[in-house]
């Protein structure tokens, strides 16, 4: 985990992108075991359980913590103050998605693609005949296809993308050539790629080229900043100042949804585990597939582990009256999006989970709440929000890395509150290293500021738009516009899926993979979509053939496991430094 968190912090700050560590921790897992004699599945499985927050941390971390050397709060990472936020946030992670495990896994039964994937490598991994060539060939497909592309060997580009103007119209399609990502498309299926990609659609189709031709030239500064460019870097300059926004509106409204939806789910999920905790109690039997944590416990560690977050806002703001409320924030809006970051890793896969964008809403709800409370001109304000931000960032990011691990576990029968309790040490695990991590690197490269020492740092692009967020919202210059309209773009596609359903219909348009959709680059979502159309094909092409439903589901589980083989190889290139 250790290692993982540290590989993932330089990738992320560099590149603005971590790795999904499952698969990887996985077959590290299966390989080491096995030079001291060999573990089962479900050893190999607990190891990469907690291997795999390594890189979750590191998110969560990256994401949100450097924006605070940014706006000037600190010179340096502060070991204990990085520690308290990694190491606390990632226990209520975990703590939170407690009950999600049944909600989405057992009753939702959503995807998990990442989750599903280190199954199959861990179940061809136990069983060698029945797999590991299939594996083993996707693997070194997936990974020479990531060295041959991009920082690699440099034979074929990593994205393909083209754009131009008809008329005063700005026109842009692309795609990453990603294989992971097709293998991702192919698990989830193409329902969700479809809604992923339409949702990109109405960012870089419609709204950019409306927003190019109609508002750009009444906003001087954004239109001095465009002017000359090519036509692919000013979509790209469009849509990370203003169009994007849109999506956060529409996650904000699919948050809140997502928990009304699955109100009865999450209810469940408690009386369940309170029920398994009575029963244990009184001497019964519980399958050990169905034993989480005990859910007073969980509650007991929720408020224990809290304590030591309101005392540390209380020392950044000094006031009680300030210092409450970001608590209750923090509580508050850490379960919403733990719930939504977990409802969304089982739609599209952690590596395409934007916690981003899940971040920038937790900071604009506590913002607008110390705004009331602190004043816009409060220079604390923004920290404050940041710090709020921080914590439900390493949460979300855990909770998410949590049920991928929980729906692997699910698949090869292991013990639920093992693998919580391993994913809780490994979260602070990787906590303890995450401020020496990123004090050497900001003192060899710099981070996001350019100085005389440093004039290119590592750019850490997350962390510099949170900054602008937080700094930007107590200064009143956000495009509050853009997240209104996301919000009722939300609404809409809400009120289209409640039609589907009424109707019996077998597609549906679920509000957070739009979102997902509008929020990242349509590069990343076009795989996706021909992933799940190459799945329906080949399925609807065999149905034709006329297999039979028992061949059906064995080709499918081959299907399965080589997409498991692709992501892993090109995640394993990944991890050896290859962008």
């Amino acid at each position: 985990a250790m290692i993982l968190a540290a590989a993932n912090t330089y990738l992320g700050l560099f590149a603005g992108m971590t790795i999904a560590s499952a698969i990887p921790a996985a077959v590290v897992s299966m390989a080491v075991l096995r030079l001291f004699g060999g573990g089962g599945i479900l050893e190999n499985n607990i190891v990469q359980t907690g291997a795999s927050a390594g890189s979750s941390i590191a998110s969560g971390v990256i994401f949100t913590i450097p924006a605070l050397v940014i706006l000037g709060f600190w010179q340096d990472f502060q070991y204990s103050w990085v520690l308290a936020i990694a190491g606390l946030g990632g226990i209520l992670g975990v703590l939170f998605s407690v009950p999600l495990r049944r909600a989405l896994i057992v009753e939702q039964k959503l995807a998990f693609p990442e989750g599903q994937a280190a199954a199959e490598v861990l179940k061809a991994g136990e069983n060698p005949a029945q797999g590991i060539r299939i594996l083993g060939i996707a693997a070194l497909g997936g990974a020479f296809a990531k060295l041959a592309a991009g920082s690699g060997l440099k034979l074929i580009p990593d994205t393909a993308a083209s754009a131009g103007f008809f008329g005063k119209y700005l026109g842009f399609v692309g795609t990453n050539l990603s294989p992971a990502l097709l293998a991702v498309g192919y698990i989830v299926g193409l329902n969700v790629g479809i809604v992923a990609l339409a949702g990109a659609m109405i960012s870089w189709n419609i709204a950019i080229p409306y927003y190019v031709a109609n508002v750009l030239p009444s906003n001087a500064e954004l239109a001095q900043a465009a002017a000359g460019l090519p036509a692919e870097d000013l979509a790209g300059l469009i849509w990370s100042k203003q169009i994007r926004y849109l999506g956060v509106g529409a996650m904000l409204v699919g948050g809140v949804w997502a928990l009304i939806s699955l109100r009865h789910s999450l209810v469940s999920g408690v009386r369940s585990g309170l029920a398994a905790a009575r029963a244990s109690a009184a001497g019964q039997v519980i399958a050990h597939t169905e034993q989480d944590l005990p859910m007073k416990s969980v509650l007991i560690g929720i408020l224990l582990f809290t304590l030591p977050l309101w005392a540390l806002y209380e020392t950044i703001v000094g006031s009680l009256g300030v210092s409450l409320p970001m608590t209750v924030i923090m509580i508050v809006t850490g379960f919403l999006f733990c719930s939504v970051s977990a409802y969304m890793a089982g739609l599209v896969g952690s590596s395409n989970n934007p916690v981003s964008g899940i971040t920038i809403a937790t900071i604009l709800f506590s913002a607008v709440v110390l705004l009331i409370l602190m004043g816009r001109d409060s220079e604390i304000g923004p920290v404050a929000a940041i710090m709020i931000g921080a914590v439900v960032c390493c949460a979300a990011c855990i909770a998410g890395d949590n049920l991928q691990d929980l729906k692997c576990g699910y698949i090869v029968g292991a013990t639920p509150w093992r693998q919580q309790v391993m994913l809780g040490i490994g979260a602070v695990s990787s906590a303890l290293v995450m401020a020496p991590v990123l004090n050497l690197l900001a003192q060899a490269y710099g981070i996001g500021v350019p100085t005389a020492e440093h004039p290119n740092p590592l750019l850490a692009p997350q962390a510099t738009l949170m900054a602008s967020v937080s700094k930007g919202l107590f200064g009143g210059q956000l495009p509050w516009g853009m997240i209104a309209v996301g919000a009722a773009i939300g609404v809409g596609i809400i009120v289209v899926d409640e039609i589907l359903k009424a109707r019996g219909s077998t597609f549906r348009t679920p509000v957070l993979a739009v979102a997902v959709g509008i929020y990242l680059p349509i590069e990343l979502m076009t795989p996706i979509f021909l992933g799940g159309l190459i799945g329906f094909l080949a399925e609807r092409s065999m149905r034709k053939a006329g297999c039979a439903e028992a061949d059906l589901e064995r080709r499918g589980r081959k299907g399965l496991l080589f997409a498991a083989g692709m992501i892993t190889g090109e995640a394993l290139m990944r991890c050896s430094g290859q962008r």
